[in-house]
Parts: C-alpha cells; structure tokens; sequence
C-alpha cells in the first residue's frame, strides 16, 4: 500500500493528510474547491513548522511531507492509482453515502474504502458500495497528527484480511488502533458525547458555571480538558450530530441532546471555530474567556 486518496481537506482530512504523507506514503488530497485545499495545505504547513521549532521533525522532514501531498478538485481523477481511499468529509449521512456511491463507480474493486466517520453506520455506509466487505472505518482523533488512537470500525460485512491490513497500516503510522463493532457512537463517543451531553444540562439547570463545571472535571477527574471546552473544540455542531445519530439508533432518551446544545447551533454559536461557544475566543484560542452569555 503506497498512495492514499483523502477526501476532506478540512480539519480532520488536511490531519489524515498530514499523517500519512509524513510517514512516507503519497497522498491525493481531494476536496471540492481550491480554496478549501490552499487552507487544508496552509494548515498542515503550519503543523509541520510547529513540529520543526519544537524539534520533533526537521526542516527536511517537513519539505519532504508536503511534496508527498498532491491536491484535486475532481474525486475521479484524485483516486486514480490509490490503494486506499480515506474519507473524511462533513458528518452527514447523505453526504457520506453519495460519496461512497461514487467511489464505487469509480474505483477499482480491489481498493480498500475507510470512512473516518465518528458515528454514523459503516454498514450503510458500505450498502452503497459493490463489494461491501471492503468498507471499513478509522476513526482518527483531533488533532490527528498528535493522537494515537484510530477507531477501526468493522461494519457488517467488512473482511477479515481488510480489518488487518487497516490495523497493521495503522501501526505504520504511529498510530494505536483499536477494533470495534459497527454501533451507533462506536466506542469512543458512545462515552464521551453523554458526558458533554450531561455538562451542558448541568450548566442549563443551574447547578454551576462553565468555568466551575470544567474545573470540577479537570482536578476532580484528571481530564486535560473540561467537558464544556472540549465541546467548543471538538464543535457544537458535530457534537449535536453524534447525539442525534446515536438518539435515532438507539431510540433512548439519554441520548436526546440538551435543548441548550440545540439553541446554541441554531444561533451560529459552534464552539472554537465560529468564536464562541461556552468559552469567547476572539481574543485566545485557549478558553480563558467565558462567553458573555454565560458570565455571572
């Protein structure tokens, strides 16, 4: 396996880009706009240089990681070639399923499709596409270069050989990957979005602030981050969609994201990336601010 496809140059493609082409694969990076590849690759430019002035890679290291990098705008002549195909596009379902649909059309059948969804179903996912068994999920986590956890997701009809050749490509990039079975939430949010779920309705029933809140988390639990200001960087609007996605699989109102979660997508206020959320980042991108909605 040498040439990787990434579709998505947003947060997570441009990171899955960045990983892959720094341990020496050639990776197309695909997405529908110029634009939208001239910022995924400024990103992963400044990645690398912050990796460079903290003496992790050379300045070598880092030229040869964007000359292993190619961008399209055209998902038909972008996996042209590629052994594997990485998806990593908004979490929406139609958009996903479109996506694999075309892949399908355009693919050799021997390429391996992987979605880096974070919740929604591989298995439906892979009814789109002929030879299901060849869709898998990895489930890379913010920010991917730094993490080293991948989610593989087993759908229903993935292979034997397909999840160990993910698994063992996982491990070439640095990466611990951990298998599981295709269910609303997986693993990792199936746990996680409750508990930012459970923060906001303990901020929107008054029992303390957001600052408290995550303070309480951060000592009292030895997380590194609150529940609240992981929300605003993980983002308001991806979380609501987990919640929503396991609440339609489950059918189990613990899932029912927090009418508060809701307001606050409506409004535009989506956590790190819009500039507020629970925390004001126009000044820092490190929630030293509460947002003035949530001041005392």
């Amino acid at each position: 396996m040498n040439t990787i496809a990434v579709i998505g140059a947003g947060t997570m493609g441009n990171g899955i880009a960045h990983t892959f082409a720094q341990s020496g694969f050639t990776v197309k990076l695909i997405d529908i706009s110029d634009k939208s590849l001239e910022r995924g690759m400024a990103t992963i430019a400044s990645n690398l240089d912050r990796m460079v002035a903290k003496g992790t890679i050379t300045e070598d290291d880092k030229f040869k990681t964007i000359g292993n990098i190619i961008t399209y705008t055209d998902i038909k002549d972008g996996v042209v070639g590629c052994d594997l195909v990485v998806e990593a596009a908004t979490e929406n379902v139609t958009l996903k399923m479109n996506i694999f649909k075309q892949l399908s059309d355009v693919c050799e059948h021997n390429v391996i499709l992987a979605s880096n969804t974070s919740s929604i179903s591989i298995t439906q996912i892979a009814a789109q596409v002929v030879h299901p068994e060849r869709v898998i999920g990895m489930h890379f986590m913010n920010p991917v270069p730094i993490m080293k956890l991948v989610e593989i997701i087993r759908g229903y009809s993935t292979s034997d050989e397909v999840t160990k050749i993910i698994m063992d490509l996982s491990v070439k990039l640095g990466k611990t990957p951990t298998e599981v079975n295709d269910y609303p939430g997986f693993v990792a949010n199936r746990i996680l979005m409750p508990m930012i779920n459970e923060a906001i309705e303990t901020l929107y029933n008054g029992v303390a602030g957001v600052s408290e809140i995550d303070t309480v988390m951060k000592l009292g639990m030895a997380h590194p981050m609150g529940p609240l200001q992981l929300a605003d960087f993980i983002g308001l609007d991806v979380c609501l969609s987990i919640l929503n996605v396991m609440y339609d699989g489950f059918k189990n109102p613990k899932y029912a994201p927090c009418p508060l979660l809701v307001n606050m997508v409506m409004a535009g206020k989506l956590g790190a990336k819009s500039g507020e959320g629970f925390y004001d980042y126009a000044e820092s991108k490190k929630a030293e601010k509460v947002a003035k909605q949530f001041s005392k």
